[in-house]
């Protein structure tokens, strides 16, 4: 009995490590493809620049489109009736009042 139960332990415990050894080979995708392909060109400093400015850009752009839309969404709360400002004991109640009366019109609006 001892020596079956060590054996389904050995057995299991090299079934996890080969999963664990296998899974990132099956984690690449595609899109990791060509960017594996084009590494064996060296990048000039003109291009890294290019990249890296390129890169800097789309950050800033994301992060303008997520405050735009924190701020609307901000907005619409306020509209409802909600004041982040006000220091008030029924906090999540009150924003959640404010959510539901913003939906219901937006609901209504549709």
């Amino acid at each position: 009995m001892r020596s079956t139960t060590s054996k389904l332990t050995l057995a299991a415990a090299t079934a996890a490590f080969l999963i664990g050894v296998a899974a990132p080979a099956f984690a690449q995708t595609e899109a990791s493809a060509p960017a594996a392909a084009t590494a064996s060109q060296p990048l000039t400093k003109e291009q890294k620049a290019q990249a890296k400015a390129q890169a800097k850009a789309q950050r800033k752009a994301e992060r303008k489109q997520a405050r735009a839309k924190n701020n609307a969404e901000l907005k619409k709360l306020e509209d409802a009736g909600y004041k982040p400002a006000l220091n008030d004991p029924n906090y999540p109640q009150n924003l959640q009042d404010a959510q539901k009366k913003a939906n219901a019109a937006a609901g209504a609006s549709q």
